[in-house]
């Protein structure tokens, strides 16, 4: 399918229009356009009527190119459709479509990105107001009330539901566009006016949940019997003199709390109306054979690490009062890294500060060999990239001295000339080093997915998960913002990493957390340089963790991504990513499995984002707790979805390390054009699959993190 131009075509002309269904069909009809008309409530939004083929009508909301600035408006829009893409799969077939504006289509990379919907049926309710007949009262009541269950069937909450945004035609009611839609549990956003609106959702305090669009189902009610808004705080007093409202009133729809509200699936028991999500359908499960996959190759997993089942574990430390000591897979594989050897013990330098030593010599992350601290070999760089020597000898102001080692660098003695391994002082100097190695073919997304989780990390983005990060060394931190996450940021796309004869990490950082400090360096290299055995990647065999950044252009076989494959020149294939085998090939092992911890990023998840599966965890951000029931169900899914649509092959990170999460990520959350991303870039979920790795490296607190992956 190509791209279509813009959608902002004169009145009356007609033109081809191409978007995609819910399932993601490419599809393309002739069009004529109406006017815009500006509606205040979707501003930024331009809306017409679009005439397709032989007069089919539908509503037309763009985004104009004069609104992209921000990322706001098209973060806001693509939340819509993806609202109504799952309500479509979920609801769009008879006997439910009439309750919801029913999507007709989108197109979210066009030029000016839109959505399509099936014009308007009916009149707002409003006009009904003291009108209703007793049988449309109850029409309008148990509707409403069942179309709040579907939603929250597919964990959505409506948040807009009032008189004049419900429409009736003699026969069902119709919910509007859900363009303000929040997913269930997400914290609440400040919405809605007085009384349609529940008082925590206009105050924007707690999480969504679906009683909040109960209460508007009740006030609604209350309008049309009474002909009056009500308190906008407190329940009526005048309740009782409405017998249609009693189930309403038994389930505290009117309540102004939601924890005093009854579920939707209770008000539809109280009005004596059928509660559809509560009967299991008979429809088989996509992925199910693919999830049971998943479950039987982790059982085996675990059986041959000697460890129990989770359910087994959960059972057994119930029952005991005084447990025996849990078997750690750290004591099983006999731990990561190889101990460096322990040479004799060195003069440590006088002086009025001391740097404290890690208790053996780390290794340097090129060669592999320990490195001593010695501060008379220390160097920092000047403005030209040329080493100086730096004498701290005679500095005695504690804060002078501590800002110098920050900056300053030391060399590693087992070096080359020809090709120095510089080392900065911190990496020496503050605990364990952590090495971090994004694994993938060239064009996978590796150095734009670095760039986004360090972006998101320069941001906060780790801060509540306990952990704290400053630059390992603050001027080459400041070069890699300023060359790679900046330009990210500003929609650029990135160079793609060229082949070198010497790996380099890109950037590094001192990461604390829990009482403990490290030093995380990160290394980003070619797809071409990690398909090769070669001297550039013998620096494997010492990595600390890995991130294996899984390409679906590749790896899937769904017809949907053929337009972007064949823009971009990437062909899908099954024998699985070359750079994966290679490096797995090369690491050591214990036994049959590769002990460094792994996670496996699914980048442009975004190509795939309106899957049930993908947008189960796409369309949230990252959890606040981490915990390895989260991460197993992730895990479960991507495993599952990459099964389904690909083969085993591309899973062979998971089949070959002991502990290993997989997770749907999307480092710049658009498709490029040209040498830029023209709607900007939105990460997502960047950060799991770092915050993974570190809480198998036991960065983060809780001993049963240290066996996430199994």
């Amino acid at each position: 399918m190509t791209v279509p131009h813009s959608t902002g075509t004169p009145a009356g002309d007609v033109e081809e229009l191409e978007f995609y269904t819910h399932r993601q069909d490419p599809v393309r009809f002739s069009a004529r356009f109406s006017d815009d008309v500006r509606k205040p409530e979707r501003a930024p939004l331009l809306a017409r009527q679009v005439t397709l083929s032989k007069g089919w009508r539908v509503i037309q909301y763009r985004l104009p190119r004069s609104a992209q600035g921000g990322a706001d408006a098209y973060g806001a829009l693509e939340r819509e459709v993806s609202a109504a893409v799952a309500v479509e799969r979920q609801h769009g077939a008879e006997p439910y479509s009439e309750l919801f504006t029913r999507l007709v289509g989108f197109h979210l990379d066009a030029p000016e990105p839109f959505v399509l919907y099936k014009a308007h049926a009916g009149r707002p309710v409003a006009a009904r107001q003291g009108a209703l007949t007793v049988a449309e009262q109850h029409k309008v009541l148990s509707q409403l009330a069942l179309a709040v269950r579907l939603l929250e069937d597919v964990q959505l909450v409506h948040r807009d539901i009032n008189p004049y945004t419900v429409r009736w035609d003699g026969t069902h009611v119709r919910l509007g566009e859900l363009y303000r839609t929040q997913r269930v549990d997400e914290p609440r956003e400040a919405f809605g006016a007085a009384p349609w609106a529940a008082p925590e959702q206009r105050d924007g305090v707690g999480t969504a949940d679906p009683r909040d669009d109960l209460w508007s189902v009740a006030r609604l009610m209350y309008f049309l019997l009474s002909g009056r808004p009500g308190d906008a705080t407190a329940p009526p007093e005048d309740l009782a003199d409405f017998r249609r409202l009693a189930a309403l009133t038994e389930g505290g729809a009117f309540a102004p709390l939601a924890e005093m509200r009854a579920a939707p699936a209770e008000l539809m028991r109280l009005l004596n109306v059928g509660d559809p999500p509560a009967v299991v359908s008979s429809a088989p499960d996509p992925l199910g054979r693919a999830r049971a996959e998943f479950d039987a190759r982790l059982a085996e997993k675990r059986d041959r690490l000697g460890l129990a089942a989770p359910a087994e574990q959960e059972q057994v430390y119930v029952e005991l009062v005084d447990p025996p000591p849990r078997r750690s897979l750290r004591r099983l594989l006999g731990g990561g890294r190889p101990p460096a050897p322990r040479p004799a013990p060195e003069p440590r330098q006088n002086g009025p500060v001391d740097v404290p030593l890690p208790s053996r010599p780390p290794l340097c992350p090129h060669c592999l060999l320990p490195v001593h601290y010695d501060e008379t070999q220390l160097f920092t760089l000047d403005s030209k990239k040329e080493p100086r020597k730096l004498d701290l000898s005679a500095e005695y102001r504690p804060m002078h001295r501590q800002d110098a080692l920050r900056q300053a660098f030391q060399m590693c003695p087992h070096a080359d000339e020809n090709q120095p391994h510089r080392l900065p002082v911190p990496y020496l100097t503050s605990g364990e080093p952590l090495t971090v190695a994004m694994v993938g073919s060239s064009a996978a997304g590796k150095t734009h997915l670095l760039a986004a989780m360090l972006g998101e990390i320069e941001q906060g983005g780790l801060e509540p998960y306990g952990l704290k990060c400053l630059p390992l060394n603050p001027e080459e931190h400041r070069e890699y913002l300023a060359e790679t996450v900046h330009p990210l940021h500003r929609g650029e796309v990135l160079r793609r990493t060229g082949q070198v004869r010497f790996a380099e990490f890109a950037d590094g950082l001192l990461v604390t957390g829990h009482g403990v400090t490290r030093p995380v360096v990160f290394f980003d290299l070619a797809g071409e340089d990690l398909a090769q055995n070669s001297d550039v990647t013998r620096f494997l065999m010492g990595v600390g963790a890995f991130i294996f950044v899984l390409d679906p252009l590749r790896a899937l076989r769904l017809p949907q991504l053929d337009p972007v494959r064949e823009r971009t020149g990437l062909v899908q294939r099954d024998l699985g990513d070359e750079a994966f085998a290679t490096v797995l090939g090369r690491i050591p092992r214990t036994g049959p499995y590769i002990t460094a911890p792994a996670a496996v990023a699914l980048n442009k998840s975004d190509l795939v984002r309106f899957d049930p599966s993908v947008d189960r965890w796409l369309a949230r951000g990252l959890p606040a707790v981490l915990d390895e029931r989260t991460l197993r169900a992730e895990s479960r899914d991507v495993h599952a979805f990459v099964r389904h649509h690909g083969s085993q092959a591309w899973l062979k990170p998971f089949d070959d390390c002991a502990r290993c999460t997989l997770h749907f990520v999307a480092a710049t959350g658009g498709q490029e054009r040209g040498e830029t991303f023209p709607h900007g870039v939105r990460p997502r979920r960047v950060l799991a699959p770092l915050l993974s790795v570190f809480a198998m490296c036991g960065l983060l607190p809780g001993a049963e993190l240290r066996e996430t992956g199994v």
